[in-house]
């Protein structure tokens, strides 16, 4: 976007067209079945840039009280859910359909789209884009859903902000500019936003899917030449959406089975038939993974040690002693609520120790170790995935392209917030959602890359064990690793199936799997859309396949890879080290296309 070296102060032209264009060319329809919902969209025309392959990108809008129906919620507020549909480049109209989540809570669905397994991918210049070749589009309909609400380009009420840069990167204070702009430069932005007000999203995943089954119904009710020709819909989440997947498929499956018996409230309510929820590094039971943080940072396989063996053996006992982290975690567990209230905050006492007693000493371990949470391979400023997906989504164009009235948020603040009130993080009930998923024929399949210490691989691995369905103790005594390969036979990781149930560790592969493993993402998503083995795509998934093979993969040792060279990117605070951001932070940074590249001294440059 900043095609020229400039220095901080000097792009105040630039920055004021921060705000949003008014969307023009959109279409709005009233919902069939509920007057005051609407659904509005165009198409963008950029990204999927394949000759005769449509996408549409718009919102699907529900007025204040429309989820009061009984839940218990309390919605005071508007929700604007934003969505960007891409058509399958082969026979979109039998083709799947696969609806994607990022996590967080409060990430945007747009880091998938953009940063792993959408149609295309944003180059250095942040401006321009190229197809991806691995797109998950090639042969399925994909939905991305920014979701809850104050997430991504999804929004309750528009409010102008200045946007600041902050350590853990911009925070939005709602603003008056009737007396004019603020001064500003690339660490202090204007836009339009949500109200920032975490009272106004949802406060926990039960909440979540309440929101995104009304959107579901909307959504497939005014575009049904996309809904599948076999009535089955997929979803695929991410880190968080360990959460996210088994809660909203568990309460899509609910209304299901409400609708079967005739038992649903909801008047005009269709069925939602489920096929597949796929989970990569997803974050699914603080119980049963939490000790695994531990284990990974003290011995990863790929000879990393984070944590001396000292550090290791202390923290272990603190984790398993009686009263220990184990113990507080359960009895957090059991203190809170089935359904979080919309209102009281529901973080109980026996969840406040949790973080500083157990979370905290693990998290100062791996800071002081200068690794990347997300990719221990990399160091702590990490810059990959390529961040140019940020510049991307500021600029006018893109906005007027996608119709959208709001500047993007890739984290949103207020979401975060909100589900820390209901301590949703170390909520439980995730695996037994997973456990009805699977007796209700839906196949779920857990991948996990094994550069990732967010959400590592042998916690992953941990919750593959503890879903509590009629085959666990054949899934874990019987069934073993077998070689993940590609179609060209390479070995890319470790697979464990029984039915339609598995468990894959991806060799290489940081969180965000399909951007570092594209080719092996891609193959295990299209085996698992169309019922066929994980670790091969040879075999028809029936409930006789078991793997054979060797129970525990972690004598598979990976060198890891050279650290890649850090580069700041102003607008991903994460990308910058302390001393580079500082000259971002008093206007000396040299920016070009929202990379520092240089620091001024008086009239010289420094080149970095």
């Amino acid at each position: 976007m900043l095609s020229v070296f400039i220095t901080l102060g000097c792009i105040v032209g630039a920055v004021i067209a921060q705000f949003p264009p008014r969307p023009e060319g959109v279409t709005v329809l009233r919902s069939k079945f509920h007057p005051n919902v609407t659904i509005s969209y165009k198409q963008p025309g950029i990204c999927e840039t394949t000759p005769g392959v449509r996408s549409y990108s718009g919102y699907v809008h529900l007025p204040p009280g429309f989820l009061e129906d009984g839940s218990g919620e309390t919605q005071n507020y508007p929700i604007n859910t934003f969505f960007w549909f891409f058509e399958a480049r082969k026979d979109p109209h039998n083709a799947p359909l696969a609806i994607w989540l990022n996590g967080g809570p409060g990430g945007s669905s747009m880091m998938g789209l953009l940063e792993e397994n959408g149609p295309c991918f944003v180059r250095s210049d942040s401006t321009s884009t190229h197809l991806n070749p691995w797109s998950w589009n090639n042969e399925v309909n994909m939905l991305y859903i920014d979701q809850p609400t104050q997430v991504g380009f999804s929004y309750d009420v528009l409010t102008n902000s200045t946007l600041r840069a902050a350590e853990s990167g911009f925070v939005a204070v709602p603003t008056n500019f009737t007396n004019g702009i603020p001064e500003l430069n690339v660490s202090t932005l204007v836009g339009t936003v949500s109200s920032q007000r975490y009272s106004q999203t949802a406060n926990a995943t039960a909440f979540a899917a309440h929101a995104l089954w009304h959107f579901a119904q909307t959504w497939f009710s005014e575009f049904p030449c996309y809904k599948p020709h076999d009535d089955r819909i997929s979803f695929w989440v991410e880190s968080f959406g360990g959460h996210y997947g088994p809660g909203i498929m568990g309460f899509f499956q609910e209304q299901n089975e409400k609708i079967d018996n005739e038992t649903s409230t909801e008047k005009g309510a269709h069925k939602l038939h489920l096929a597949t929820l796929g989970i990569i590094n997803g974050w699914i039971d603080m119980a049963v993974q939490g000790e695994y943080y531990l284990h990974y940072l003290y011995n990863n396989t790929y000879d990393i040690q984070i944590l001396n063996a000292t550090t290791y053996t202390t923290l272990l006992d603190d984790w398993t002693r009686p009263g220990g982290c184990n113990d507080l975690i359960r009895a957090c567990q059991a203190s809170l609520s089935p359904s979080p209230s919309p209102k009281i905050q529901n973080t109980t006492s026996a969840c406040q120790s949790v973080y500083p007693s157990c979370e905290a000493p693990i998290a100062a371990a791996l800071a002081a170790s200068g690794r990347a949470y997300y990719d221990i391979a990399h160091s702590t400023f990490d810059p990959f995935p390529p961040p140019q997906m940020y510049g991307f989504l500021t600029s006018s164009s893109v906005l007027a392209a996608l119709g959208v009235p709001v500047n993007y948020t890739a984290v949103s603040r207020a979401v975060n917030t909100a589900f820390e009130t209901s301590s949703d993080w170390y909520r439980g009930g995730f695996l037994e959602h997973i456990a009805h998923l699977l007796r209700a024929n839906v196949s779920v399949h857990l991948v996990y890359g094994d550069r990732d210490a967010a959400c590592n691989w042998m916690g992953g691995e941990a919750a593959s064990l503890a879903v509590p369905w009629a085959r666990r103790e054949e899934f874990a005594a019987r069934a073993g690793y077998v070689p993940l390969r590609t179609a060209e036979g390479k070995v890319r990781g470790m697979t464990r199936q029984v039915g339609g149930f598995s468990y894959s560790r991806v060799f290489q592969a940081g969180h965000e799997v399909p951007r570092y493993q594209p080719e092996v993402a891609y193959e295990v998503f299209m085996r698992a859309m169309t019922g066929r083995d994980v670790a091969t795509g040879r075999i028809e998934v029936d409930e006789g396949l078991v793997t054979v093979g060797v129970n525990d993969t972690r004598g598979w040792r990976e060198a890891p890879p050279e650290m890649p060279e850090e580069r700041c990117y102003v607008l991903k605070r994460g990308t910058c080290t302390d001393e580079v951001w500082k000259t971002v932070m008093n206007g000396t940074a040299l920016v070009r296309d929202w990379w520092v590249v240089g620091v001024e001294h008086g009239r010289q440059r420094q080149d970095l």
